[in-house]
């Protein structure tokens, strides 16, 4: 192994795109950790919030640091105090880094850890070529998960995550926004029992796709009465429960009017601003709506059941993955991103 590596790298608390290095220093493993070597790191939207310098950066981020935390490899080395990991087994890595003392750590939800800390946002991360982090952050692979599947599973086990806090075995359920994670989403709830799923977006492409993981209707919501539409399918009342990957202001509060009287709204998607509920009242209080916010993947269960989501019959790589790059030729992937070009954009050193 070389003293030295590549990796991209956020150089200065503000604006702008990273930098790629080709002298950066090898991560020295401490006692708790396992050195990475990164087969694949895929890029995500909190990397580019980053590189934006949105105010949920400013509060989280110091620079320089090397973003990247949708990723897989290969253990190369590990800590003095590590019996649980060994040299040579396939990874990939939970972004959420639990304190273990806090009364969320200690009562069985590491996933919203008081003190929890972000590889690849507060500490380096794994947009190179070798990266280390405590090694009970990161999952086994089977051997039949290739290294860009699970790329997919931090960043799918959000939509996966809102499924699971749906409970949508024998609902019909409406997920808004078909983007990567919400494609997930939509499998995964086929995959969970779900009796019919809708789903809605902006762009028919990715409505197109959406049909091909699994939903049963789609609707472009800037084109038709999507209240309307859902109330068709369900018989006046609307649906069961319904999934926000949005984030957007517009979707919630269609969201929560597509919904049945008792029904539960889940929010996946992080809203950039702050948002207005039009008639809170009437929309969510007096129809007595079950609504909750779902952050990260419950560690470990939602890593187990996007293993049986990926497994099925209705998850399908090939429509998740947008494009490959070379990680010398990331701001190529940049561009794509940023022309709307759908899908997972992935990294190799």
């Amino acid at each position: 192994m070389n003293d030295t590596m590549c990796g991209l790298v956020k150089e200065v608390n503000g604006p702008g795109d990273l930098v790629y290095h080709t002298d950066l220093p090898v991560p020295q493993v401490g006692d708790d950790e396992v050195l990475i070597k990164i087969h694949c790191t895929a890029l995500c939207g909190t990397d580019m919030h980053i590189m934006e310098w949105d105010e949920w950066s400013q509060k989280r981020i110091q620079a320089p640091v090397t973003l990247g935390h949708e990723t897989a490899g290969e253990i190369v080395a590990v800590g003095k105090n590590v019996t649980e990991r060994r040299v040579g087994q396939r990874v990939s890595c939970e972004s959420h880094i639990p304190c273990g003392e806090c009364y969320f750590c200690k009562n069985g939800m590491p996933h919203i850890c008081k003190d929890v800390k972000l590889f690849g946002v507060t500490q380096n991360g794994a947009f190179a070529e070798y990266a280390k982090l405590r090694w009970d952050c990161t999952f086994l692979l089977e051997d039949d998960i290739t290294d860009e599947a699970a790329c997919m599973f931090e960043p799918m086990g959000a939509g996966v995550h809102g499924v699971e806090a749906a409970e949508v075995n024998g609902k019909t359920v409406l997920v808004s926004g078909c983007g990567p994670i919400g494609l997930t989403a939509i499998s995964a709830c086929k995959t969970f029992g779900a009796t019919m799923v809708i789903a809605c977006d902006l762009i028919d492409e990715k409505l197109e796709v959406a049909g091909k993981m699994g939903a049963d209707h789609v609707f472009n919501s800037g084109k038709c009465d999507l209240v309307a539409e859902v109330k068709a399918l369900t018989g006046g009342a609307g649906v069961d429960a319904a999934i926000d990957i949005t984030g957007a202001e517009a979707a919630l509060n269609t969201d929560l009017k597509c919904l049945r009287a008792a029904g539960r709204m889940v929010s996946v998607g992080l809203p950039t601003r702050p948002i207005t509920f039009h008639d809170m009242t009437d929309d969510l209080v007096y129809r007595e709506i079950q609504f909750t916010g779902v952050s990260g993947r419950k560690i470990w269960e939602t890593w187990e059941d996007f293993s049986k989501v990926m497994k099925g019959p209705y998850f399908k790589l090939d429509q998740v993955i947008g494009g490959r790059f070379p990680m010398k030729d990331f701001e190529k992937a940049l561009e794509q991103i940023r022309a709307g070009v759908p899908g997972k954009m992935i990294l190799y050193p």
